[in-house]
């Protein structure tokens, strides 16, 4: 038996719980105990973040050696 996945948050949907998540634990009055469980949430949202990130450079990263590679055979 597998256990459910819980579906990748887009770029924008991360970005915008992380700040949601940086505004509650600046705010504080949260016990320690939700303080801990929200910056572990934070962190998963910043990964997921940068993983959209790193994907996006590697597509850009692609399109420039490919466009590249494209004028240099017309050369």
């Amino acid at each position: 038996m597998t256990e459910p996945t819980t579906p990748v948050p887009s770029y924008e949907e991360a970005r915008e719980e992380l700040v949601d998540v940086v505004r509650r634990l600046e705010s504080g009055g949260t016990s320690l105990e939700d303080s801990l469980a929200l910056w572990e949430r934070g962190e998963r949202l910043a990964l997921v973040c940068q993983q959209w990130l790193d994907g996006a450079r590697q597509r850009l990263d692609a399109a420039v050696a490919a466009d590249q590679a494209d004028e240099a055979g017309r050369a």
